[in-house]
């Protein structure tokens, strides 16, 4: 049967990417729903070329736009525009799988719509597991349906539990690994005067540079530790970070009973793809789990905890609750951006997220409205700061 396959954020790298591998193979994946942010260009052309039964623009001032353009290239679909109509067509019968590529809170929203209605949801929205996990944990319930992850390092951790059993904690502990980024081995004295022309060329894509001083200050690791909870039901007190300087293993499971801890690899983000797309069979583009890798315990270290404190915020958002996922992701993002521009040394993103969980404590988790505001609310009060610093 060919699964019908809709593609939120068709027009990033990850969508894009998601289509090559469904073309590659119509007999078992149909393209049916394809959604992009603003970007009509890039939407037409990938409607031209995937015929989709159904496209959307999530700025709805753009929709006759789209329209126009898929008219005058002879593509017949339907057409719509607006975040509810995404939020419909991925809960709709229109799809058997949902891609779930969209970045930011805008990307939560599909997500959850996807989760109630059942549907097989292959999630590479960061923010969703860290500031809705406990809403997309009820949806999935709710509905019934699968939730896959793409990131690299979490869906080699879910394929690896997946092949020895159902994906659960039971007494499990899992060791998240990072090489550290460009400042790792650095002392706090050193870092006092790192600046962002450290961290590397200005990348093409903005999103990169986050990508970038989290990776450097270990807060892609912290980030890491609040999608697994989410996604494998581990507690935080059974969460741990490590460094490994080529990066080989991303991830360490050590299970009750288990001789020896299982080292695992990363997929790239097209083999996590093809293989979420396959799940649980195969096709070539998927690899299969990952070999447990050997590596010697000297191969790890321990990260400095009172320098990179991210992981640690990160941790204690975690077991703080409520919607301190929400507030940590949003003051992460502003401080990042502040550093980026120069304004905020690199030793104070920290400082300021902390300050952050400190002003703004944990609120319940109750929809998306609530936690759209709390995201608000936390930017401002990061950006008050910043202000009043100068």
């Amino acid at each position: 049967m060919t699964r019908r396959i809709a593609v939120v954020g068709a027009t990033g790298s990850i969508g894009s990417g998601a289509l090559q591998i469904i073309a590659q193979h119509p007999g078992r994946f149909r393209a049916s729903v394809l959604a992009a942010h603003r970007n009509v260009e890039a939407l037409a052309v990938l409607c031209t070329r995937h015929r989709p039964v159904l496209a959307i623009i999530a700025d709805k001032t753009l929709e006759a736009a789209l329209a126009r353009r898929l008219a005058a290239a002879g593509v017949r679909c339907e057409v719509a525009g607006g975040a509810e109509a995404i939020a419909q067509a991925v809960a709709s019968g229109a799809c058997d799988d949902v891609i779930a590529a969209s970045s930011g809170i805008a990307g939560i929203a599909p997500a959850l719509a996807a989760a109630r209605a059942g549907k097989r949801l292959l999630l590479a929205n960061t923010e969703s597991m860290v500031t809705a996990g406990v809403l997309l944990r009820q949806a999935l319930i709710q509905g019934g349906g699968q939730l896959i992850p793409l990131d690299g390092r979490q869906h080699a951790i879910f394929r690896c539990l997946s092949s020895c059993r159902p994906v659960q904690a039971d007494g499990l502990t899992l060791t998240l690994v990072g090489s550290g980024g460009v400042f790792r081995g650095c002392s706090r004295a050193q870092l006092m005067t790192a600046g962002p022309e450290h961290i590397g060329p200005s990348p093409p894509y903005p999103g990169k540079a986050l990508d970038r001083v989290n990776a450097a200050s270990l807060m892609d690791l912290g980030l890491g530790l609040i999608q697994a909870h989410h996604l494998f039901a581990v507690p935080a007190d059974r969460l741990r970070v490590m460094l490994q300087a080529d990066g080989q293993v991303r991830g360490i499971v050590e299970r009750p009973g288990s001789e020896a801890p299982i080292q695992i690899g990363q997929l790239d983000p097209r083999q996590s793809v093809g293989a979420a797309l396959a799940w649980p069979e195969r096709i070539d583009q998927a690899q299969s789990p990952p070999e447990p890798l050997q590596a010697t315990p000297a191969a790890f270290e321990k990260p400095d905890v009172k320098t990179f404190r991210c992981p640690s915020l990160a941790l204690q958002a975690l077991r703080a609750g409520g919607d301190a996922g929400t507030i940590l992701n949003a003051a992460n993002e502003v401080a990042v951006t502040a550093f980026l521009a120069g304004s905020l040394p690199f030793l104070s993103i920290a400082d300021l997220i902390e300050q952050a969980l400190m002003e703004l404590p944990p609120q319940p988790v109750v929809d998306i409205q609530t936690l759209s505001e709390r995201d608000r609310t936390a930017r401002e009060a990061v950006r008050r700061v910043l202000r009043n610093a100068c």
